[in-house]
């Protein structure tokens, strides 16, 4: 059979196959362009470097077209077929030949019966012949099965079907309800088939997966769990390419899907490799719109290298800022009173940090508006914290000097409103407190 062979073909360095010339034009458009000037009676060689599928998916379309155009199309060899043909130009042109990219479309009417196991399958073969199936029909196509699938309580496929130009047997494929009660949740029971996807397909499954509307607390819990588990012995390139695909994803998401608690440890994670300020930007807008959700354990971040203060207080005040511009848009006064909250008990842990600015702690006493407080007792305590850490007795007394002038010019201005007499004498001592504390503040500032 060799010796009547008049083409060599070599598939990615991987296989030689001697085949006919005329019987791989006769199915291939490829071949046809490459052959129609050719009358060279000596045998020809083809050289392909980048054949998707390698010499397995070559030989499944060489058997095609020796078979006349017919082939067994299963949920196991779809995408090679699928992508070999494409590769190949195998779609007919409008002539009588069997098309067998048509042939493989066709056969996905029938993908809604395929098994879980099998869909799962197909996925990895569009992964392994990645770029060629990246704007597949048939990827998309088990990409929406997939993900539709995943709204059922149990992945079945109720029977089994078959065609003339295929032959498909398809089994039953439930999970068991041993299995389901093993996972914390049936909700979640797909994540550990899903760790198999590399960066550049978790992007799309995703994308698809917002796009049918899934429900997006558990895209997040996913991606989470994604991140967690892919990190895990990974060299450091590859966990800062996962984390940014990550951090891209979490930001299609709707904010109030998203959990505080995953956002601060990918922050951590990606403070450790390095990654680029537009990622470390893009993080902090995600946990500054869930400042809320956040404790304090949360925001005790220690400062960068370096830095002789405790804990990264630029960073909250990034947070606080990317929360506001949010909370700006929500309008919810129940969520700025948490973060409120939270800020002073923020302040009554840096507050004793001998090393912190007074122009760092009036940004953070001052980086909420007023109306966010119902009382400042909490503020007042941090600054009685902080003016015995950071003045020293002269440097008090110097404050405190300068304050009461400040405040007896501001009484005698007072006093032409209000007489002395109609104030109690302990509501003018509340007030000079006040003033004694707000005066301090703006006396800090300036060092």
């Amino acid at each position: 059979m060799e010796g009547c062979c008049d083409l060599e073909v070599d598939v990615n360095g991987q296989e030689t196959f001697m085949l006919h010339k005329k019987t791989l034009v006769s199915f291939s458009g490829l071949f046809s362009k490459l052959f129609v000037n050719s009358r060279s009676t000596r045998n020809l060689k083809v050289i392909f470097n980048d054949f998707p599928g390698g010499a397995e998916g070559f030989e499944l379309v060489a058997r095609f077209c020796y078979n006349n155009g017919r082939a067994a199309i299963t949920p196991s060899n779809i995408l090679l077929l699928n992508c070999a043909a494409n590769f190949l130009e195998m779609e007919g042109n409008g002539s009588i030949r069997p098309n067998l990219i048509d042939q493989t479309e066709k056969s996905l009417e029938g993908i809604i019966f395929w098994t879980w196991s099998e869909l799962l399958e197909a996925l990895k073969q569009c992964q392994d012949l990645l770029p060629a199936t990246k704007s597949s029909v048939v990827l998309q196509n088990i990409l929406d099965c997939l993900i539709g699938r995943l709204a059922l309580p149990s992945v079945a496929s109720p029977f089994a079907c078959s065609s003339n130009n295929s032959s498909c047997k398809f089994s039953c494929d439930t999970i068991s309800t041993d299995s389901l009660k093993n996972n914390s949740s049936q909700l979640t029971w797909w994540f550990e088939d899903f760790l198999f996807l590399s960066v550049d397909m978790i992007d799309g499954v995703i994308k698809t997966m917002v796009s049918q509307k899934f429900d997006q607390a558990i895209i997040c819990k996913f991606l989470f769990y994604y991140h967690k588990s892919r990190c895990l012995g990974a060299a450091p390139a590859e966990k800062q390419r996962i984390t940014k695909v990550v951090v891209s994803l979490l930001c299609l998401l709707d904010r109030s899907s998203l959990c505080c608690k995953g956002l601060f440890e990918i922050y951590r994670v990606a403070l450790g490799l390095k990654i680029s300020k537009f990622y470390k930007n893009k993080i902090e807008s995600l946990m500054g719109s869930q400042l809320d959700q956040a404790t304090i354990d949360y925001l005790l971040a220690p400062s960068p290298h370096g830095r002789d203060y405790s804990y990264d207080v630029n960073l909250v005040l990034r947070l606080v800022q990317a929360f506001l511009l949010e909370c700006s848009c929500l309008s919810s006064t129940s969520r700025l009173k948490k973060v409120a909250n939270l800020m002073d008990l923020y302040l009554g842990e840096v507050a004793p940090d001998s090393h912190l600015k007074p122009s760092k702690f009036v940004a953070l006493v001052l980086v909420l508006p007023d109306y966010a407080r119902e009382s400042d007792d909490h503020i007042y305590r941090a600054m009685d914290l902080f003016l015995e850490v950071f003045c020293n007795f002269a440097m008090f007394h110097f404050l405190i000097d300068g304050i009461i002038y400040c405040f007896a010019l501001d009484k005698r201005m007072a006093s032409s409103l209000l007489t002395i007499n109609d104030v109690k004498e302990d509501m003018l001592q509340i007030i000079a407190v006040s003033y004694l504390k707000y005066s301090a503040l703006k006396c800090m500032s300036s060092f």
